[in-house]
């Protein structure tokens, strides 16, 4: 691993971005206003509290944890297919000095820091809402880059094994949906049935979300956070392992 490879890369996506932070940051303020206003104050006019928190602080902490998903998860996906298969982008990179770790760990942290900008423009958004935020919520951002990071190499991994764009249905569908729906971000998962608590405690978005509540609000046990914290920090190496080594398989072949 070089790490000044790696940061040629992240300058790479900082001169992309240049060119489409209005679009990109429209939307990072935009949707978690439409969460809000939907289901905080929707929905959270018929349910008062939710895990002895304001359905309206509860969702806000999902809705940011969901922003960090969709924000790491579709560039690896979307960008990493078309990068490899149409405009043979990555063709262009690995010819240089740098190799498939270097430029998937490059886009994962420069992803990792965009996730970690959507996070903080969230929470700022939930505090103008009215949401009571503890100060220990700075705490969040390393969580928000971590999960970026490690959404974006999961979104890479899968983007290394399509062939067709009509394929992405099969992982938005398959993967991501579910991934959202069932980590506790708009509904507790306490009193959920046992077969649906299992897979939502193996989904690494329950865990982030768990891990921003507890910055936000500083709830939870310090055993509950550790847990979260390790289930995180797992999901994100074995994504990352996953994402070179089938990225470096798709581009041999």
């Amino acid at each position: 691993m070089r790490w000044d490879a790696v940061g040629a890369v992240i300058f790479r996506e900082w001169l992309v971005f240049r060119q489409v932070w209005n679009s990109v940051m429209f939307g990072s303020v935009v949707e978690p206003v439409i969460y809000l206003l939907a289901f905080g104050y929707g929905f959270g006019a018929l349910v008062s509290q939710v895990a002895g928190i304001p359905y309206l602080d509860f969702m806000a902490t999902g809705s940011a944890a969901i922003s960090v998903l969709f924000t790491g998860m579709f560039p690896g996906l979307i960008n990493g297919y078309f990068r490899r298969k149409e405009s043979h982008l990555y063709d262009g990179i690995l010819a240089a000095p740098v190799n498939v770790a270097e430029l998937v760990t490059g886009e994962a942290a420069w992803t990792g820091l965009r996730t970690t900008s959507v996070a903080a423009i969230t929470m700022v958004v939930a505090a103008i809402f009215g949401v009571s935020l503890e100060p220990t919520v700075v705490l969040a951002l390393p969580v928000g880059f971590v999960g970026g990071f490690g959404f974006n190499c999961l979104g890479a991994a899968f983007a290394s094994r399509l062939r067709s764009t009509h394929q992405f249905d099969f992982v938005i569908a398959g993967v991501v949906v579910p991934m959202f729906v069932v980590a506790g971000t708009f509904f507790p998962l306490d009193d959920a049935p046992a077969w649906l608590r299992w897979p939502a405690m193996m989904n690494p978005l329950t865990h982030t979300t768990d891990l921003f509540r507890a910055a936000a609000f500083q709830v939870g046990t310090v055993g509950e956070i550790a847990i979260s914290l390790a289930v995180l920090l797992g999901f994100v190496a074995f994504a990352w392992w996953l994402a070179v080594r089938w990225l470096t398989d798709a581009m041999v072949d």
